[in-house]
């Protein structure tokens, strides 16, 4: 009997941007609004991009059903980029609204203060009214809307807690100035309202800094794309966006132009700069057939192309698919506080409420029971929740800023702290990068016909294949070359085989330096100085092989051996990590031999799985999942584009800039920079990242215990308003005070 095959239905993904989202109980109410539509699989919402990635069963006007969920649920459908592409032109982009509430709220606050200095003055209690409602009203407006759609969604966030703290206290000021007898001195609480929001206002700003800085390595690649396309029709070329090009599409990319998308070469003959991609910024050469990568950047041949993939295929946008995912985490700890802050929200309610009957009811005046109900509400008001974890970051991440360690993802210092192995690629990170040509042997039976049997013309050559690259073992060849005063002539042609070597025409002889992997792929034998290369492999240098090319044969001309150096302090810094437990692995493209030769000098243990040897560019992110097999916590710490996959891969990407290595999207790409090639800022990172994650815990557990004491405090009459104002404010001076003292933190000295 024959069965039927189950097929599964087609599925597609939508991204969708989304406005006025505030915290993580927003994302959720997004995520379970946009489940709900008809055909929907699963819906991811990121806090950090402002969008929304939706896995749907294809199906009419689909996406217009997902964007009226978004705003049913009281949220602004967007472009899926709008958020991240926005640029901000100051630091200071969006701290007006917090300079004038912080100018409305001085002349409040400074009467309490010369109150401590025995001077006894107060503003009219008209005037106090006229300075605090345009901050309650109209700066505070954002907290309104946000908490109006808590409510209707039956829900509780910060932003509710801050409308019904402020208004219950401007509200009380109110009615006791309305309703004293004229000429009496009543005491208002105009200013706590108008600082709380204020202070919450900042705290937002700062979070809204946070949020931009960690899409800056999306709007990085982004920046890549050109906006405009040359496409060649029948009537010559035309300008069209890059959004409309088709596959097969012929365009014309001029010198200098970046190329739009993903094709092939039809005609011309051009140099391309692909370092911002592949890491290699070896201009490569590019003849008719060539594949052409987006984002690239043309040289100084004007070329035609035919498009071969466009939009999500392209490998560009495939490149911001996979930062885009390696940021889309939440982060752990704020959601925790949205989520005690759900539960919290109807609790001081039902508290305050009780709080009113039970004095109102007991006999007391219903004035009194009011002012002990609103002194509930002052006291539960949550400042200091909304403050603990932006405080903490900004003061961890501002003093680890000034010892070269740049945090820019939140997610990644709150994730530090649990890291237990910490992967490193080997040249440029351990060691100096700067390697040095320590032998240049030549081959028996060289072609003297074609090549003088003469290690200086070999050498020139070399010389000339490698001028135009800023490869570590490039400038040795250049280095050893000027010591020697030999010169050399600029190759016909040279193309970089990414992760291989080189192969380019010098003086009418086509000619390869690479490494003996990839010798050993093109089938060249260096079997007779193999003695030779273990040699040099097991004292730890990194060895390559040139040879010619004579139609279709291969021979073999000269060895060239390169020696790197450790870095200073690199494995003390090693030794570091290991002392707290922390496994260390280092990553290299080099053989076993040489890979195992410098690990020894590093301190590391081969037998005990430390060393990765002849793992290529593009195979290191594989190596990073591997690591993080198991349930453990992997930090890699890289310095070039190649090991922007695996930064990505990681659970923390760290991004060494050295001079001359490093680039902005591996940067970028990374939730931490290290300002300086130190290996011992790994350590340090990972330190401050501790002490900050225990100075937001230590903040938030703060936090709490004022509400905890003060809210029953409050509710059998042991304080009024101005003692719970007076203790709210305190909350807040002690998370502040608390997160201050991370200005004291100096990195350890190994």
């Amino acid at each position: 009997m024959a069965t039927e095959k189950i097929t599964s239905p087609p599925v597609s993904s939508v991204d969708i941007g989304i406005g006025g989202m505030t915290c993580a109980s927003c994302v959720a109410r997004v995520e379970k609004a946009l489940k709900k539509v008809p055909g929907v699989q699963d819906a991811t919402v990121n806090l950090a991009t402002e969008s929304a990635r939706i896995v749907v069963a294809p199906s009419e006007q689909i996406e217009a059903r997902l964007r009226r969920a978004v705003r049913d649920a009281g949220y602004e459908p967007r472009a899926s980029d709008a958020a991240v592409l926005q640029e901000n032109a100051s630091h200071w982009a969006g701290f007006a609204p917090v300079a004038i509430g912080l100018a409305l709220s001085a002349p409040l606050v400074l009467p309490m203060v010369a109150e401590l200095f025995g001077l006894h003055w107060m503003l009219p209690a008209w005037l106090q009214f006229a300075i605090a409602t345009p901050v309650q009203f109209i700066l505070g407006a954002r907290f309104y809307r946000a908490g109006w759609h808590s409510l209707k969604a039956l829900s509780g966030n910060m932003d509710l807690l801050v409308a019904i703290g402020t208004t219950a206290g401007w509200a009380l000021s109110t009615w006791l100035w309305l309703t004293a007898q004229p000429g009496t001195m009543v005491h208002l609480y105009f200013e706590g309202s108008a600082v709380v929001i204020t202070l919450v206002l900042l705290g937002k700003w700062l979070e809204a800094r946070a949020k931009h800085q960690t899409t800056s390595a999306i709007r990085a690649l982004h920046a890549l794309r050109p906006e405009v396309a040359h496409l060649l029709g029948p009537d010559g070329e035309v300008d069209v966006p890059v959004a409309e090009l088709l596959v097969g599409d012929q365009l014309v990319v001029k010198p200098g132009e970046r190329v739009p998308v993903d094709g092939m070469v039809l005609q011309g003959h051009s140099q391309v700069d692909e370092s911002m991609l592949t890491g290699e910024p070896l201009p490569v050469a590019k003849d008719p057939d060539g594949v052409l990568t987006g984002g690239s950047i043309n040289g100084e041949g004007r070329i035609v192309m035919r498009v071969k993939a466009v939009g999500s295929e392209t490998v560009l946008a495939r490149i911001i698919r996979l930062v885009e995912d390696a940021q889309a985490g939440k982060a752990p700890i704020q959601r925790l506080v949205d989520k005690v802050s759900a539960v919290f929200v109807p609790v001081v309610l039902v508290i305050a409420l009780l709080t009113l009957l039970g004095w109102f009811l007991s006999g007391h005046p219903f004035e009194v029971a009011v002012i002990h109900a609103v002194a509930v509400l002052v006291i539960a008001c949550p400042c200091a929740l909304g403050l603990a974890t932006p405080a903490a970051i900004m003061a961890g991440t501002g003093v680890a800023a000034t010892h070269g360690i740049l945090i820019k993802d939140a997610q990644a210092l709150e994730l530090a702290h649990k890291v237990d192995t910490v992967a490193f690629d080997k040249t440029g990170t351990l060691t100096q990068g700067l390697p040095r040509l320590t032998a240049f042997v030549m081959a028996d039976g060289a072609p003297s016909a074609q090549v003088p049997r003469d290690e200086t013309t070999l050498l020139a050559v070399a010389a000339s294949l490698q001028s135009g690259s800023e490869h570590p073992l490039a400038r040795a060849v250049l280095a050893a070359a000027s010591q020697r005063g030999i010169t050399w002539v600029p190759p016909a042609s040279v193309q970089s085989i990414p992760g291989r070597g080189t192969e380019g025409e010098v003086a009418e002889g086509t000619y390869l330096i690479g490494s003996l992997r990839w010798m050993h792929e093109l089938g060249v034998d260096v079997g007779p100085m193999a003695v030779q290369v273990m040699q040099w492999q097991q004292q730890g240098a990194t060895v390559s092989a040139m040879v010619q090319r004579t139609g279709s044969r291969l021979c073999l001309l000269a060895l060239i051996a390169f020696g790197d150096e450790p870095k200073p302090g690199a494995k003390e810094a090693l030794a570091g990590l290991r002392m707290r437990g922390i496994k260390v692995v280092m990553i290299s493209g080099d053989n076993q031999g040489a890979a195992q030769a410098m690990a020894l000098r590093l301190g590391l243990r081969a037998d005990a799985g430390e060393v990765m040897a002849e793992v290529l560019p593009g195979d290191k992110s594989a190596q990073v999942m591997a690591l993080k097999h198991g349930g453990r916590t992997v930090a890699m710490v890289g310095d070039g584009v190649n090991d922007a996959p695996a930064l990505a891969a990681a659970d923390v990407g760290m991004a060494m800039a050295n001079s001359g290595g490093g680039t902005d999207v591996a940067m970028h790409a990374a939730g931490i920079t290290l300002m300086r090639g130190d290996p011992a800022l790994v350590l340090a990172a990972l330190d401050i990242s501790s002490r900050t994650v225990a100075k937001i815990r230590q903040n938030l557990f703060w936090a709490f215990v004022y509400n905890v004491a003060g809210i029953p405090l409050a509710a059998l009459g042991f304080l009024n308003p101005v003692v719970a104002g007076a203790a709210m404010a305190m909350s807040s001076v002690s998370v502040m005070a608390n997160a201050l003292l991370l200005k004291r933190w100096r990195p350890n000295k190994l």
